[in-house]
C-alpha cells in the first residue's frame, strides 16, 4: 500500500485553489503515482467504467482500468507506461474498449522527475457516444446536402442545356416557364445553403445579432402578407395581438427567419387555420408570440426530437424540407436570450411557443 495511506478507503480528493475538485470534472480521471498505484479516481470515471473509487484507489492502475484495442490487444501491455521511451510526454486521444465492450476515448500524459522517471501518470476518459453521435450527424449532413442539392441541379442542368442546344426550337412562352424553373431552383439551393451556414453558426456560436427596435406584430403581419401574395387563401391566417408590449429590441432579419420558418412549419405540416398570437410575456418583461395549426399535432413520444436536426414532422420526407428549419430557429430564439417550445394547441394540432425578452439599446450589435 503506498506510504500514508491507510485502510479505511481513499482519501477525499484535494480542492484546488479554484474551488474545484477532481469529481467536477465532466471527464473521468486517473492518477496513478510512481508505484503505479491509483491515487485518484474521480466520480466521472466511475460513472464510465463501473469501478467505486473506493476500491480503485491503492491498486495498480492496469488491473483497476484494462484497455483494449480493436484488436483485442491489451493496451497497457503496448503501452508499457512506466518502461517506455523516457522522453515521452503525452499519448494522443485514441479509441479504446473497457471489458464490457464499452468504447471510450483515452489521452495520457506524463510527470517525469529530474532523472526522467514516471513520478505521475494521468489518464482521461471520454465517453465516445457523443463522438459517435456527431458523426452520424455528419454523415446525416452529407447524404442530406447531397440528396436536397441533387434534384434542383439536375433540373437546372437539364434545362440549361436545352435551351443551349434547341434554343430555336421553342417559343417565348417555353423559355419564359424553363428560366422560371432555373431561377425556382437556384432560389431552393440558395436557401440550403443559408440554412447550412446557420446551422455552423449556431454549432459555433458565432450567431451576430444585430438588434434595432422591431414592431413584432407589424413583422408578423408582413410575415403573412407574404404567404397571400405567395398564394395562400387570406382566410388560413388568423392575427391576434394581445396587449402592449414593452419596445422590443431584436435582430430584425433574425426575427423574420423564426417567423417565417414556424409560419411555413404550420402551413406544410399542419391543417386548418394558422392563427399567430403575441402578446407580453408573463413571467419576465418581453414577449411571447405562438404559432398553432389545427393539424395531427406532434406524437408526444417525438417532442423531445422536433429541436433536433434532421427532424421531420409527420409525413417525414414526403413534406419535403431538410429537417434543420426548427434547429436553426431554436438556435436564433435564443441568440435573443430566449426559449421556445412545443406542444399540443388548445383547438388540436402543433402550437409552438417562443418567448423573447426586450433587449436594450446597450446591447446592439
Amino acid at each position: 500500500m503506498p506510504p500514508g495511506r491507510g485502510r479505511g478507503g481513499p482519501p477525499p480528493h484535494r480542492t484546488g485553489a479554484s474551488g474545484l475538485s477532481p469529481d467536477d470534472l465532466p471527464d473521468g480521471l486517473i492518477v496513478a503515482g510512481r508505484d503505479a498505484r491509483v491515487e485518484v479516481f474521480n466520480a466521472a470515471a466511475t460513472r464510465m467504467t463501473g469501478v467505486a473509487a473506493a476500491s480503485a484507489v491503492g491498486r495498480d492502475f492496469r488491473d483497476v482500468l484494462p484497455l483494449h484495442d480493436a484488436e483485442g490487444r491489451d493496451w497497457w501491455k503496448c503501452l508499457a507506461p512506466y518502461d517506455g521511451l523516457s522522453t515521452r510526454t503525452r499519448h494522443p486521444e485514441r479509441v479504446l474498449f473497457l471489458p464490457d465492450g464499452t468504447e471510450v476515448l483515452v489521452t495520457a500524459a506524463y510527470r517525469r522527475d529530474a532523472q526522467r522517471r514516471v513520478e505521475r501518470f494521468t489518464v482521461c476518459l471520454r465517453d465516445a457516444l457523443h463522438r459517435a453521435r456527431r458523426e452520424r450527424d455528419r454523415a446525416d449532413l452529407v447524404s442530406t446536402v447531397a440528396h436536397e442539392l441533387r434534384s434542383p441541379l439536375t433540373s437546372v442542368k437539364g434545362f440549361t442545356a436545352t435551351l443551349l442546344a434547341k434554343w430555336h426550337r421553342f417559343n417565348d412562352d417555353q423559355k419564359r416557364v424553363m428560366l422560371e424553373t432555373v431561377n425556382a431552383d437556384a432560389d431552393r439551393v440558395t436557401r440550403l445553403i443559408t440554412e447550412l451556414l446557420d446551422v455552423s453558426r449556431i454549432e459555433a456560436g458565432r450567431l451576430e445579432m444585430r438588434r434595432q427596435v422591431v414592431d413584432l406584430p407589424e413583422e408578423i403581419r408582413k410575415i403573412i402578407a407574404g404567404r397571400v401574395a405567395a398564394g395562400e387563401p387570406e382566410d388560413r391566417f388568423r392575427f391576434e395581438a394581445r396587449g402592449e408590449l414593452p419596445e422590443m429590441w431584436l435582430d430584425p432579419d433574425k426575427m423574420d427567419q423564426i417567423l417565417g420558418n414556424l409560419v411555413e412549419n404550420a402551413v406544410r405540416h399542419g391543417a386548418g387555420t394558422v392563427t399567430i398570437v403575441v402578446e407580453p410575456d408573463a413571467h419576465k418583461e418581453g414577449a411571447a408570440v405562438s404559432v398553432r395549426d389545427e393539424g395531427e399535432g406532434i406524437p408526444p413520444e417525438a417532442v423531445s426530437r422536433v429541436f433536433r436536426q434532421f427532424w421531420r414532422g409527420p409525413g417525414g420526407n414526403r413534406r419535403g424540407g431538410t429537417g434543420l428549419g426548427l434547429y436553426i430557429v431554436k438556435g436564433l430564439v435564443e441568440a435573443h436570450g430566449g426559449v421556445i417550445t412545443v406542444r399540443r394547441a388548445p383547438g388540436g394540432g402543433a402550437e409552438f411557443r417562443f418567448t423573447v425578452p426586450a433587449g436594450a439599446p446597450d446591447y446592439a450589435g
